[in-house]
């Protein structure tokens, strides 16, 4: 997380920097899948899903640009999701680890990812998500999660409300 904190209307900003996502830095928070092999067998390079407690639900969300700011946090307990962009466009991602047994997430751990447009990412059970961020035209993405996530399975933090801060995503470069 970036250092730079600015005060506005007691609302403090704070920046965060964008990382190049991996499957190494990305593993505490899900997967990231990239193109393989037509044939190959399942192995762990595959999303590892969990769509147990209900009836999957695979869809096309068109998202209209947000921005780079963000003062809310969600997360799902009763399955995985998978993210991915449509349109071959990068997208950003802030994550926190999955903990059940908080309603916050932990701010120490939050990570901000820079995700290419030629990969998709799966979050696993629990794992806290804003975004996708991206700036410019709409972009498409697809979504896999369950039927009534975001009915019955969506935890959010609010962090303007609770801490009184919000993120702004800042790129590496």
């Amino acid at each position: 997380m970036g250092a730079l904190e600015i005060e506005s209307d007691k609302l403090v900003t704070r920046s965060i920097i964008a990382e190049p996502i991996s499957s190494e830095a990305f593993a505490v928070y899900g997967q990231v899948i990239a193109a393989g092999e037509d044939g190959k067998r399942f192995d762990e390079t595959d999303a590892q899903l969990d769509l147990s407690a209900g009836t999957p639900r695979f869809y096309i969300m068109r998202l209209e640009a947000k921005g780079r700011g963000f003062d809310r946090i969600t997360r799902h307990g009763r399955c995985t999701q998978c993210l991915g962009s449509l349109n071959g466009r990068d997208w950003w991602i802030g994550v926190a680890p999955p903990d059940e047994t908080s309603e916050e997430p932990d701010r120490d751990l939050l990570r901000v990812f820079k995700v290419p447009g030629d990969c998709f990412i799966k979050l696993d059970r629990g794992t806290w998500h804003a975004g996708p961020y991206f700036e410019g035209e709409p972009i498409d993405f697809y979504n896999l999660e369950l039927s009534d996530t975001n009915e019955i399975d969506h935890f959010t933090h609010v962090f303007s409300a609770r801490d009184r801060c919000r993120y702004e995503i800042v790129d590496a470069d």
